[in-house]
């Protein structure tokens, strides 16, 4: 598999992108920022752009579609419940395959009504769900403290330790991380019930 991961110069956002391997078929994740780089890497590594996976519709996560669609011919792909244009409208437990990647999806609202994360092989892909150290604000619209306990607790921390993680911006100590690290070090999932992750959200 080849990965590579893009950090734009403003907001600390995260794009990706992950592929079969070198001349192989992949996808973007979260396309944003400047782009020259990401798209410098998919024409020296030769790399067909099957897909543009976005884990929910917040602009700082989706500017650069139009950019990707244009250069590469990409089919946009997001939860149903995403208000952008999608080609490819996904739910919770569906796959989308990448030449031979089998993406899995996972329905993760919370942060917003429509965040998914995308899981490649043992590589999760966790937008505004899961930051290294923290994880995503409620306090906006379409957010829910409530259903982010929900995904992170019964949804995020029952997969492997071994599972990377890549979250949609660098917002912590290094740029990525496993869920075992994030379940020994992240006082977000320290345990608490749902009722107490609700009043630990709603804290200043």
């Amino acid at each position: 598999m080849l990965l590579r991961q893009f950090k734009s110069a403003t907001g600390a956002n995260m794009s990706y992108l992950v592929a079969e391997g070198p001349g192989g078929t992949g996808a973007v994740v979260d396309p944003t920022g400047d782009l020259s780089r990401l798209m410098n890497v998919i024409e020296a590594e030769g790399i067909r752009v099957s897909y543009i996976l976005i884990t929910h519709a917040h602009p700082d996560h989706t500017s650069g579609i139009g950019v990707i669609t244009k250069e590469t011919g990409a089919r946009v792909a997001a939860h149903r419940l995403a208000s952008i244009r999608k080609d490819l409208p996904l739910d919770d437990g569906g796959q989308i395959d990448v030449g031979a990647l089998r993406v899995r999806i996972l329905h993760t609202p919370g942060h917003s009504r429509d965040s998914v994360c995308y899981l490649a092989g043992n590589k999760l892909f966790t937008g505004d769900t899961l930051f290294v150290g923290e994880c995503g604000r409620t306090d906006m619209p379409g957010g829910d403290s409530g259903a982010l306990y929900d995904s992170l607790f019964k949804k995020l921390l029952s997969l492997p330790d071994d599972t990377e993680v890549y979250p949609g911006h660098d917002y912590g100590s290094r740029p990525t991380s496993t869920i075992g690290r994030e379940r020994k070090t992240n006082y977000v999932l320290e345990p608490r019930t749902r009722e107490e992750f609700i009043e630990f959200m709603a804290e200043p």
